[in-house]
């Protein structure tokens, strides 16, 4: 429920009143008893959170975890395997195209 500033036009009393969203405004000054109350338009409530913490993630399920963690440890694996196997692939594929590009030059 928001809570809503009140000024009154009479003698000028601001006051914040608790009441639900469905609540007709309210009319009578608490300090005047005049019925010059009006609601005041202003930025509205929102949601703050303050302090560490507060991610999307923070509140995961217990499944959820589990397949992240073997996710991450299935991705992993081919990480281990030694550079040495993976460098001549990459060189001899270089290697054609410059080749390649010779032929074509040359004829």
């Amino acid at each position: 429920m928001p809570t809503y500033d009140y000024r009154c036009k009479a003698c000028g009393h601001t006051l914040e009143v608790f009441q639900s969203i469905t609540e007709g405004a309210k009319r009578k000054c608490p300090a005047c008893g005049k019925n010059q109350l009006e609601r005041q338009i202003g930025a509205g409530a929102a949601i703050l959170f303050k302090g560490s913490g507060f991610y999307q993630t923070d509140y995961r399920s217990a499944s959820y975890e589990k397949a992240a963690k073997a996710e991450s440890t299935a991705s992993e694996a081919p990480k281990d395997a030694p550079k040495g196997e993976s460098k001549p692939a990459s060189d001899g594929a270089k290697a054609d195209t410059k080749s390649a590009k010779k032929t074509k030059a040359g004829e």
